[in-house]
């Protein structure tokens, strides 16, 4: 189909090209709502103003003097507002980065048992999926918060397996630890080697010709060659395993509770839509892949990984962004079960500091950057799964 071009050369061609049909009902609609806001700004600038309260942002700069329960950075009460809403921040970035992941883990396992043969197992993944999404996120929360919180005193910690305890003060698991050399030395290898796992694993789930796994396994190689090195050099790495002393559990890596169920709540709600995302995307693939798949002397590990699932991604891309979109605003709700998130720590500086227009701002911006940037990857990545050849339009 021909698409018609500019009515001619020139940048006023350009422009009404770009603006569309009706260009002065459009302009005289944007100056409406620019006005709109205006009267809106003016008005709460004055109200501010009546209160005592100067507008702008230079409160960032003064000292908060409140504490942060939990931290990803250094903060303290001395520290500024602007370092407050930092810690909010990184907390956020921190529960919205591992709850997208567990939760594609989880939903992606949960999709694919949907659809297995097994009855039991599919009806528990109907059950789940169903509970799941016709009750509250919110008293979701309140239920796992409430689950980490009647969990048993350190001294009494429920331990599965070693190693690993489930107490009222928190998850506490094993934890790596290097020593010997600097950060600047070894960071960069842990960083390599994360990325390489992840660039295979997708790798393998697309299909991919021999030359490039012997390629990868070359890099691999060469990576474990650099860790044997920096073992010579004086790097030790050993794994601290936390254990009960005292009236608590010292070493390895601790989740406070709050951090604990609004990841747990977060994950097991995103799922159950991610679950139903994968099933259908796999569903949509036509079903005489398979037959002809199984004709080919293929299991049925290795058409869903090399057959299916690059064909239904195609499908499950788009739908999986906005699942990232709402569990990364879903994640505001740190604020009931006391987790010090973004909007946890904003609500604390505007009630503080009379800045609550500022403070609102400061949390759209936030997330609109967040929501923004995920889109952006996403439609990447559904550029790079897309089908080759199709209707560009």
């Amino acid at each position: 189909m021909t698409v018609p071009g500019p009515d001619g050369p020139g940048f006023f061609a350009k422009v009404r090209a770009w603006i569309g049909p009706r260009p002065l009902q459009q302009i005289l609609m944007l100056a409406g709502i620019l006005s709109i806001l205006w009267l809106f700004g003016s008005n709460t600038v004055d109200s501010m103003e009546r209160l005592g309260i100067k507008p702008g942002f230079s409160f960032l700069s003064q000292q908060a003097n409140f504490e942060i329960g939990e931290s990803v950075i250094a903060y303290s009460s001395g520290d500024t507002y602007a370092r407050a809403l930092t810690a909010g921040l990184a907390n956020t970035i921190k529960v919205a980065f591992f709850g997208c992941l567990l939760a594609t883990i989880l939903g992606v396992a949960l999709g694919i048992a949907r659809l297995s043969g097994n009855l039991l197992l599919s009806s528990f993944v109907y059950g789940y999926v169903e509970v799941l999404r016709s009750t509250p996120l919110l008293l979701q929360l309140f239920l796992w918060s409430a689950i980490s919180r009647s969990l048993p005193t350190p001294r009494g910690a429920f331990s599965p397996f070693d190693g690993f305890f489930l107490s009222n003060r928190g998850i506490f698991i094993p934890s790596l630890q290097f020593e010997g050399l600097p950060a600047t030395l070894w960071l960069p290898l842990l960083l390599a080697i994360i990325a390489v796992t992840i660039f295979l694993s997708r790798r393998l789930l697309t299909g991919v010709p021999y030359y490039f796994l012997k390629a990868t396994g070359i890099l691999l190689s060469v990576i474990l060659l650099y860790f044997a090195f920096l073992l010579t050099l004086g790097l030790s790495a050993s794994a601290e395993l936390p254990a009960k002393g005292g009236f608590n559990i010292r070493g390895g890596l601790s989740l406070t509770p709050e951090f604990a169920a609004l990841l747990v709540g977060l994950v097991v709600n995103a799922s159950a839509s991610i679950s139903e995302i994968v099933r259908s995307g796999i569903q949509s693939v036509n079903n005489g892949q398979w037959e002809a798949a199984r004709a080919m002397g293929l299991k049925r590990g290795h058409i869903m990984r090399l057959i299916v699932m690059p064909q239904a991604l195609r499908v499950i891309t788009p739908l999986m962004t906005s699942s990232y979109l709402d569990l990364t605003k879903n994640s505001s709700l740190a604020v009931a079960i006391g987790f010090p998130d973004l909007v946890s720590v904003a609500n604390t500086t505007a009630n503080t500091t009379g800045q609550v227009f500022e403070s609102i701002s400061i949390i759209v911006a936030v997330y609109l950057t967040l929501n923004i940037g995920v889109s952006i990857l996403m439609n990447i990545y559904n550029r790079r799964v897309a089908l080759k050849g199709g209707d560009k339009r």
